[in-house]
């Protein structure tokens, strides 16, 4: 199979991985983020952070976003330095983030062992205005490598601004899903044919795109609701991008 997923912690599955064993880390973690007191960040679910009250999904909730900034620093250094030892030289990592963790998130990611290469942008065109304010329509991908890029070996161009609204109606199945057609355009970072890794994987978007661009998946998911999610994504995904030479005839 070109995909594994694993339903558990994902400091304790990383662990049990071989070093070297996958090309680009693509993830998008809690980003524990906008809680101006003590009691915000406690008190609030990521479901009541991200869905407003009128919201029409029944969206599940998820565990990881009651972290203070240094607790959050720390918990990505942890988990990054791991994923830095299961990532091969010249290997890539793309971590989401907001405007509030961006700095927490750079640091982090130097700290774990990468060298940071930049910041890419994800514009949200459906994003809601603020009355005299600007409007808040980017999250952001800090990205980072494993010691020095072959640009040989996988010889893309890759822009560094994505636009498109985050899934809505049935589409949506994450309260924090990103697009699909971003997540394909990401994963062209790991070379035709590459493994890419997501301990975040939630319902399973940076899977479905790593296997419909042709690259390996495995994903870590904590909480069962969306690993079951994501796992029939994925095998979907599969069942749809078969063809008849994949399929061996046996009598």
């Amino acid at each position: 199979m070109p995909f594994s997923l694993h339903q558990g912690d994902a400091l304790a599955v990383l662990s049990g991985l071989p070093d070297g064993s996958v090309d680009s880390v693509i993830t998008d973690p809690p980003y524990n983020s906008g809680g101006r007191t003590a009691k915000e960040r406690t008190t609030r679910s990521a479901k009541q952070k991200y869905t407003s009250a009128d919201a029409k999904n029944d969206l599940a909730d998820f565990t990881g976003e009651n972290m203070d900034q240094r607790s959050y620093g720390f918990w990505l250094t942890q988990i990054m330095t791991e994923a830095h030892r299961l990532t091969k030289t010249g290997g890539t990592a793309l971590l989401f983030t907001d405007w509030r963790q961006l700095p927490t998130t750079t640091d982090a990611i130097q700290a774990a062992g990468w060298l940071w290469r930049g910041v890419l942008a994800w514009h949200k065109p459906q994003a809601r205005p603020q009355k005299g304010r600007f409007t808040q329509n980017c999250e952001f991908v800090v990205w980072a490598s494993k010691g020095p890029i072959d640009g040989s070996r996988n010889p893309v161009y890759l822009p560094g601004m994505y636009s498109a609204s985050q899934p809505s109606g049935k589409a949506r199945q994450h309260i924090t899903q990103k697009p699909v057609e971003v997540m394909r355009e990401l994963v062209k970072i790991s070379p035709e044919g590459g493994t890419v890794l997501d301990f975040c994987a939630g319902s399973g978007s940076t899977g479905v795109a790593a296997l419909l661009e042709g690259r390996d998946f495995i994903g870590v998911e904590k909480t069962e609701h969306y690993a079951s999610i994501a796992a029939d994504r994925l095998t979907e995904t599969i069942h749809a991008t078969l063809t008849q030479d994949d399929v061996v005839l046996t009598v």
